[in-house]
């Protein structure tokens, strides 16, 4: 009987694991796009709230601490809304691929108990 390339364990390299689509990578990948697209959500809506801060601070008076205010929770809200929005959209490729890495793994499920109901077969004889 012959051992099939699927059902032996041999150790995975990073660079099998680049140059070959046996496993996917783009799941690491994704988190590091998440971090740091979430870094630039925060920066932008930091730097939002600090524009409306220093607004406050060139000119202190009731005409601009009333539109400053409605700026630093409009900055918070959108701030928070980009946030989630990037975290839906990130996890929705994430998805997408590990359907992907399942179907695969359902193939060579598939393979495997094909190939052994022919060595019953052919042992059957």
């Amino acid at each position: 009987m012959t051992t099939s390339p699927l059902g032996s364990r041999r150790p995975r390299s990073f660079l099998s694991d680049i140059l070959t689509f046996e496993r996917l990578l783009t799941g690491p990948i994704v988190h590091l796009i998440y971090w740091c697209g979430l870094a630039l959500i925060l920066l932008i809506g930091f730097g939002a709230v600090g524009a409306a801060i220093g607004l406050v601070l060139r000119s202190p008076s009731l005409e601009s601490l009333l539109p400053a205010i409605a700026a630093v929770a409009a900055g918070l809200l959108v701030m928070t809304a980009l946030a989630l929005l990037w975290r839906s959209i990130c996890e929705f490729y994430l998805a997408v691929f590990r359907i992907a890495e399942d179907l695969n793994a359902l193939r060579r499920t598939s393979d495997a108990d094909a190939m052994a109901t022919r060595a019953l077969e052919t042992n059957e004889r």
